[in-house]
């Protein structure tokens, strides 16, 4: 089976506004016109769209799901990947944040939790790899489009191309400081789910 995952639009938190609910962060213009976008590049169906619960996501897959009417849709725990107390950083800009991004990832200790409303990294890893999981139980030749978030795309690219290392080591190549983002905004990233196990392929819109 294929999986294609697409990371949200341009959301305002990506554009800089402070946020207070992670999870009702909604697109900016850019972002819809992106989700557009994507809908219109399509040429065949999926035979499942999934969605994170927060509304960036599912603006962003909406014009997906109205091309595709008939395609069952379901909402999975592949929200994005919280690892600072919200109730502390909530309405902060990230320069604000960034002094204590660094002093997570440098310590990069995969157990670690921050507070209420955070998870550990190795918790994010099991979510990856519960989705993973049953996407792998679906027919072989079914195609799903998997409407999610950077960190957590990427910690799916992990868990199938560094299947060979820990969770710290995961941790420890997952974050540079001053990077651009590893998965960009609408940018999709394919699995293939052959010989009972996952490769990476292309995202190929087909």
């Amino acid at each position: 089976m294929r999986a294609i995952f697409i990371r949200h639009g341009q959301s305002t938190g990506n554009a800089g506004v402070p946020c207070h609910d992670l999870a009702a962060i909604e697109l900016t213009e850019l972002g819809q016109e992106q989700a557009r976008e994507v809908a219109a590049s399509w040429a065949e169906a999926p035979a499942l769209i999934v969605t994170s619960p927060y509304t960036r996501t599912q603006q962003t897959a909406a014009p997906t799901i109205a091309r595709f009417p008939g395609v069952p849709v379901e909402v999975w725990p592949i929200e994005e990947f919280t690892y600072l107390q919200p109730a502390r950083w909530n309405g902060t800009r990230s320069a604000e944040r960034m002094p204590h991004l660094e002093r997570y990832w440098r310590e990069a200790d995969p157990d670690y939790c921050d507070g209420e409303g955070a998870e550990s990294f190795g918790t994010l890893l099991r979510r990856g790899e519960a989705a993973l999981a049953r996407l792998a139980a679906m027919p072989a030749d079914s195609l799903v489009y998997v409407f999610g978030h950077g960190q957590f795309i990427q910690a799916v690219r992990a868990i199938v191309a560094d299947a060979h290392l820990d969770d710290r080591a995961k941790m420890r190549t997952f974050w540079r400081k001053g990077g651009p983002p590893a998965i960009s905004n609408t940018e999709r990233v394919g699995f293939r789910w052959a010989r009972d196990r996952w490769e990476c392929a292309a995202a190929v819109v087909t």
